[in-house]
């Protein structure tokens, strides 16, 4: 049975709502950081780690301290929407380039 606020939604108008959401704009700005981490740390072992690899890493040495390094700026910070959302909030530590390696997805530099 679907939910009449779910089929309110058309393919696209949907998707447009998900990409402006906060959680999903917490997930992407979490994944770039991951990616960063998958880069950083192939290049300095010199071969590619993986994906898997790479997020288990940066959730057990940098989740914890970027989420708080996130939460504290994000409070310090007023929202252009006035109702809490960070959109628009730069990932934590990331470099100008960390935008272009992310957008390759998981065939960064191996």
């Amino acid at each position: 049975m679907s939910h009449p606020s779910h089929s309110s939604h058309s393919a696209g108008g949907g998707s447009e709502f998900v990409k402006q959401s906060s959680l999903y704009q917490e997930f992407l700005a979490e994944r770039e950081e991951i990616l960063r981490h998958k880069w950083l740390e192939s290049e300095r072992l010199g071969y590619d780690i993986g994906f898997e690899r790479a997020l288990l890493d940066w959730i057990r040495k940098h989740r914890d301290s970027w989420r708080a390094a996130r939460r504290a700026h994000a409070n310090n910070t007023p929202s252009p929407f006035g109702n809490g959302s960070r959109s628009g909030f730069p990932a934590h530590g990331a470099s100008a380039d960390t935008s272009a390696n992310a957008s390759r997805g998981s065939d960064g530099p191996h």
